[in-house]
Parts: structure tokens; sequence; C-alpha cells
């Protein structure tokens, strides 16, 4: 089983609703699942990009503390890698399906 990305259960996700293939979010709201794949590729690409932001900061200047520099690394690894086993379990789906007898 796939456990949700970290920055779309911060957003408020509740529960999923199979037969519309859409996601219920705390405000009533409902988004598709390509909306939620977006959400989650862009969160990593800001937090990949805050990172990078602090170690530039960090190079040119002591006001930021190492430890914030490694933990804003740490959370775009994981998040970066939590994406990647999101893209792998995907791509094994759409593999399968493909391989499929019919």
């Amino acid at each position: 089983m796939i456990e949700p990305i970290a920055a779309i259960a911060a957003t408020g996700i509740q529960e999923v609703a199979a037969p519309s293939k859409m996601v219920q979010i705390g405000n009533g709201d409902r988004i598709s699942f390509d909306q939620m794949l977006r959400v989650g590729v862009e969160t990593t690409n800001s937090k990949i990009a805050e990172a990078d932001r602090m170690v530039a900061a960090f190079a040119v200047d002591n006001d930021i503390p190492a430890h914030q520099v490694t933990f804003a690394l740490e959370e775009a690894r994981l998040s970066l890698e939590m994406m990647i086993q999101v893209r792998n379990r995907l791509i094994e789906g759409y593999q399968q399906i493909m391989n499929m007898q019919v």
C-alpha cells in the first residue's frame, strides 16, 4: 500500500471516494488523482528549491543555523524519495496492466 505523500496529508485530505476517483479534502472540496499528484510534485519542488536557497544563504552568510539547513536538506531528500517511490509504483501498476491477457 502506498502511504500518502506527506505534503498532501498536510493539506487535510480525509477520505478517498473510489467510485468518483476524487479525494475529499478538509474544507469539503474534492480533487482528482492527477491534481493530488501535481500537488505532491509541486510541494517536492518547492522543498528542493527552499533547501537550495538555504544552502546558498548559509554558504554566503552564517545567519542561518546549520541545523536548519540540514533539516531542510533532509526534508527535501525524503520528499524526493517518496515521489520516486510513488512513480515506481505507478510504473509497476501500468506494466502489470499492459501485461494482462485480454
